[in-house]
């Protein structure tokens, strides 16, 4: 890795929790809820701290924060994970992945996997994710059909990002998923280009989608990363897969915060979808 990637990589990681600041204008539900409890679990790269909403060992969404595979910061998302807990009545539990410039693929992949598992067998569960985490998520999903080591009822993939290997140019380089940041990424986390095509770094580009858990995709007209999550919701609807697929109009890839209005019924849509599939 160039030394120049390595610290653009190092500054994004570390400056997070200064410079990420969204999701004020959607705390529609769930800000009396109490601090997350914060416990660890093992995964085979180590043991992985997860922060958790609602009842220990009742059913479970499990949430894998953006950041573009850069950011260790899951507390960029808790506002959508006391929305969750409040809304569907379900436990949260919110993963603290590992991040580059420090692991690189399929480190994030494989602990999300490992965690969603382990949750699994306590309770029934869903995975999800926005950005990055909603391409994390899908990764997750195929992990588990492939290796048959869980079953998530429901996979939740907000304005994901699903294809590493196509080149990122084709999609423009407008919007604030800029085409520095996208081949920075793969530079950074996915810098084995062989690598790439494998479905766990590219759900897009997987052969057989079929087996996968019901969907709920969720994409912006104007997001750089709009194709990836179309295409894939097609995908999944022509492989037997029930999927509800919404595009919010007019916005980029902060979709829900750009229309906080719309986003009361994405949001609630989306819970009451968790809620069902963990009932």
């Amino acid at each position: 890795m160039a030394v120049g990637d390595w610290l653009k990589a190092f500054v994004i990681h570390h400056s997070a929790p200064f410079t990420v600041r969204y999701g004020s204008d959607l705390q529609f539900a769930g800000i009396d809820l109490p601090a997350p409890r914060r416990r660890r679990l093992a995964t085979r790269h180590g043991k992985v701290g997860v922060l958790e909403h609602g009842e220990p060992g009742a059913p479970a969404y499990v949430h894998v924060h953006g950041g573009a595979w850069l950011m260790r910061y899951p507390m960029m998302d808790d506002w959508w994970c006391r929305y969750v807990a409040a809304t569907a009545g379900v436990r949260v539990v919110n993963v603290d992945f590992d991040a580059g410039p420090y692991v690189r693929y399929p480190v994030a992949q494989e602990q999300c996997h490992d965690v969603a598992a382990a949750v699994a067998a306590e309770a029934p569960v869903a995975i999800g994710g926005f950005s990055s985490g909603g391409g994390t998520a899908a990764a997750v999903a195929l992990m588990a059909r492939d290796t048959g080591s869980f079953t998530p009822r429901l996979q939740v993939l907000g304005v994901p990002a699903l294809d590493m290997h196509s080149d990122p140019a084709a999609q423009g380089d407008a919007g604030m998923i800029s085409l520095r940041l996208r081949r920075l990424v793969r530079r950074v986390y996915f810098p084995d280009v062989a690598s790439r095509r494998e479905p766990y770094a590219s759900p897009l580009l997987a052969e057989d989608l079929t087996g996968l858990p019901p969907a709920v995709v969720l994409t912006a007209e104007r997001d750089s990363l709009r194709p990836d999550g179309d295409a894939y919701a097609r995908r999944l609807a022509e492989a037997g897969v029930r999927v509800w697929h919404d595009v919010t109009p007019g916005v980029d890839h902060y979709f829900l915060t750009e229309d906080p209005a719309r986003a009361r019924s994405t949001m609630a849509k989306t819970s009451d979808e968790i809620r069902r599939a963990l009932s």
